[in-house]
């Protein structure tokens, strides 16, 4: 198992300046939604955006501490059109 804290942080060492969001689907510590908004993330796409998180997060993914993974990325720009929508 694995906490939202942790996912968080593996996510800001690969990307510092990261702004993180974590949620535990279940309960159990290995099924995660997590939002990443990153300067980073400029000018990728989304698969390369996905690729920079599912890097910083390699090592759980593989030994299965996240079984599940649902990823949403944001440059800081579409954070505040994306976050202003209601």
């Amino acid at each position: 198992m694995i906490s939202p804290q942790q996912v968080e942080e593996m996510i800001k060492t690969q990307i510092p300046d990261a702004q993180v969001q974590v949620q535990d689907l279940t309960g159990g510590g290995d099924h995660y939604q997590v939002i990443v908004v990153s300067s980073q993330f400029e000018g990728k796409g989304l698969v390369q955006q996905h690729q920079l998180i599912y890097g910083a997060l390699q090592q759980a993914m593989s030994s299965e501490a996240i079984h599940a993974l649902a990823l949403k990325t944001y440059t800081p720009q579409a954070w505040q059109v994306d976050s202003q929508v209601v």
